[in-house]
């Protein structure tokens, strides 16, 4: 038998997290997309992830299919 390897995708945070940079994989239309930053917002279903270039990035917690906190930059 030929073993298979795969992803395996872990949601690793939680609101807890607020004020720790994480990094996300989410659900778009055609793929993945990723947003690595500073969670600074989790509410009523919602994620805010601001970037290092200063962008709010809002990501929907059921698209989410992966995300850790990362050490600072």
């Amino acid at each position: 038998m030929t073993p298979r390897f795969g992803a395996r995708f872990v949601v690793a945070i939680t609101p807890a997290d607020v004020g720790k940079r994480v990094t996300t994989r989410r659900v778009v239309p055609g793929g993945f997309g990723d947003a690595v930053g500073v969670l600074e917002a989790w509410s009523g279903g919602v994620l805010a992830v601001r970037k290092r270039d200063g962008t709010l990035v809002e990501i929907a917690e059921e698209s989410l299919v992966a995300a850790k906190v990362v050490p600072p930059r």
